[in-house]
């Protein structure tokens, strides 16, 4: 598998964009690991800090729905 964002040349992964970031997050609101994800370890690092962003200002929920 090959990471998606290396493939579309994207650098930064932006927290405000929460559609992405929730493909990213399990239904118990987990974030998954780089195994199931298929990024690169830069950009699941760039994930998870985006994801622990958007929902510290309340983009995202800690919890599942």
């Amino acid at each position: 598998m090959e990471c998606i964002f290396c493939k579309k040349n994207i650098d930064e992964v932006e927290f405000r964009d929460t559609r992405l970031l929730s493909r990213f997050i399990s239904g118990l609101g987990k974030i998954r690991p780089r195994k199931k994800t298929g990024l690169c370890a830069t950009h699941q690092r760039a994930v998870s800090r985006a994801v622990k962003r958007a929902r510290h200002i309340g983009l995202l929920s800690s919890t599942s729905k």
